[in-house]
């Protein structure tokens, strides 16, 4: 091979070391969104390369004639991979991709039987020759209307898929509008390169420079591929997000029809698109009545929506946005519908759960409140028993409190703290020994000393007790009078608290009508002038006004 047909094959060469390189490049990150379409182009640019170099190294014309027509069987090929890359990498959602490659593909497969069957037709070569004046001789033939009427439709697919791409130029990211405006502008240049070839346009003495031109689009690319990180950083079509959301997707012009909604959203109305683009929301949506309702008044706005489907409950979070044009103006309006049934069945069994729990805990309170009160109506018990001339007094106190304090009105919550208090107003005499408790007679000074501790002794008992410390005012002032008169220190009016005046009243009252070994026990009349006489001196005027009223009422 002489120096002359060494230099007139390198740019060939490297157009083709670029190509492979490119395609292995392309193929090994297939996965990446359109990358393995752009291998399956760049391939068969690579081979058409191939075969142009070894058309150039043939000897003779039946050697050139096999190896061109295998370059225009892979630019058949190639003129169905352009657009498909361009739909692959633009995620161009088309409706039956079947349909639509088997008619694409019919020219290109003619082009293949014509340059198969050209021997009998003579559709392709119709007078081809060798011209041995160029380097490596060159094979010439004239194009027929059938090589004519293919480009014509080549240039159309390739058009097509341009457009494709240039409506991503509009993207609001500049890194995906650069990577599409690079892998426009690689595109172009064998496409120019093959329009040269048309014309017959020879630049240089290249005898064709559609190699030359696949070449340079491919550094354009690969220029792109790393400075705008083509095949790492990739775009995903928001119609896809779309169109693969679990999410269910609606979106409503300005007079409610629908203009596009998602799988997810078809799958649930089953219907199919053609029964919902285009038409009015309100008779698809009319079995969800409640749906209608909340979003009849376009507004951004969020609602949880119950369905029933076969006897399911199914929960969705919808919330609706308003689309406006640039202007401003309302344009329609977009659903965006969760499903959060696991949610809501979640919050369901938790709300199960706690009601169940604060039945248990109420239910366990309500065991340990009476497990208490047994306790204190033991301690009452305990104490009867010790002095037997108080046997039932509890009781009977007990009950009579709580009534004389729901008269006053005292707060419900309160009426059990004052019951737990009358039980155990005694509890202090726990400490007095028998020898003065149950004395029969007269105490002695120091022996009447040692009682009027008891209500000190009392508190000193429950203070400790939180359980019991709402009910220490009876057991603690019961004896306090309202003049000041009283023990254990001397309270005066409404310093005394009002349960304890409330007991003091009652106390009072049950023990002057029960006999005594030292006294007789007073006749009612009696007792009730007694507690009209100590109004204002011993007790509270009104706890005695109303304790009066219930006798007066016989309720007492």
């Amino acid at each position: 091979m002489t120096r002359e047909e060494i230099l007139y094959l390198l740019p060939y060469l490297f157009s083709l070391v670029l190509s492979l390189g490119i395609t292995i490049y392309a193929w090994e990150h297939r996965r990446v969104q359109g990358a393995g379409a752009y291998a399956i182009l760049t391939s068969a640019q690579t081979l058409i390369i191939l075969g142009f170099i070894l058309e150039l190294l043939s000897p003779d014309l039946s050697g050139k004639l096999i190896w061109d027509k295998i370059q225009w069987i892979l630019f058949a090929a190639a003129s169905i991979a352009i657009p498909y890359f361009a739909v692959q990498y633009t995620e161009y959602k088309i409706q039956h991709p079947k349909i639509l490659w088997g008619l694409v593909s019919i020219i290109p497969a003619i082009l293949t039987l014509g340059v198969i069957a050209d021997p009998l037709f003579h559709l392709v070569y119709p007078n081809p020759s060798l011209d041995q004046t160029f380097v490596f001789g060159e094979l010439q033939y004239d194009f027929t209307w059938f090589i004519y009427a293919f480009a014509a439709y080549g240039y159309l697919t390739v058009t097509i898929a341009l457009i494709l791409l240039a409506r991503r130029v509009v993207r609001p990211h500049q890194l995906y509008r650069a990577q599409v405006t690079a892998v426009i502008i690689g595109l172009l240049f064998p496409i120019f390169g093959t329009f040269l070839g048309i014309l017959g346009v020879q630049i240089a003495s290249l005898r064709d420079t559609t190699p030359i031109t696949s070449a340079i689009g491919n550094l354009i690319i690969t220029w792109s591929i790393f400075r705008y990180r083509w095949l790492n950083i990739v775009h995903i079509a928001r119609e896809k997000v779309i169109e693969n959301m679990a999410d269910l997707i609606l979106v409503l012009d300005a007079q409610d029809r629908i203009v596009d909604i998602n799988p997810s959203a078809l799958r649930l109305l089953n219907l199919k698109s053609n029964q919902a683009i285009g038409e009015s929301a309100e008779p698809i949506f009319s079995e969800s009545p409640i749906l209608l309702e909340k979003f009849r008044q376009p507004a951004n706005a969020s609602h949880e929506i119950i369905v029933e489907e076969n006897g399911k409950y199914y929960h969705y979070d919808v919330k609706s946005t308003l689309l406006h044009d640039r202007r401003g103006e309302f344009q329609g309006r977009i659903f965006v519908a969760r499903d959060i049934t696991p949610y809501a069945e979640l919050q369901w069994k938790l709300k199960e759960l706690n009601e169940e729990l604060e039945q248990k805990v109420q239910k366990r309170t309500e065991e340990l409140a009476q497990s208490y009160d047994t306790t204190l109506e033991g301690w009452a018990k305990a104490l009867e028993l010790r002095d037997k001339e108080t046997e039932g007094h509890s009781r009977r106190v007990t009950e009579l409190t709580l009534r004389l304090a729901q008269a006053i009105g005292i707060p419900a919550a309160d009426l059990e703290h004052i019951r737990r208090g009358a039980i155990l107003h005694d509890i202090g005499k726990m400490a007095i020994s028998d020898e003065i408790l149950r004395k029969t007679g007269p105490l002695s000074d120091a022996e009447q000393e040692i009682v009027l501790q008891h209500p000190a002794i009392a508190y000193q008992l429950l203070s400790r007790i939180s359980y019991l410390q709402k009910a220490l005012d009876i057991p603690y002032c019961h004896h306090e009078k309202w003049n000041g008169s009283g023990y254990p220190r001397g309270l005066k009016g409404a310093q005394i608290p009002l349960a304890a005046r409330i007991f003091a009243v009652v106390d009072v009252w049950d023990a002057i009508q029960s006999d005594r070994p030292y006294k007789k026990a007073w006749t009612r009349d009696r007792a009730i002038e007694y507690l009209r006489e100590q109004a204002g001196e011993y007790f509270d005027p009104e706890v005695v006004g109303a304790f009066l009223a219930l006798i007066e009422k016989g309720e007492i």
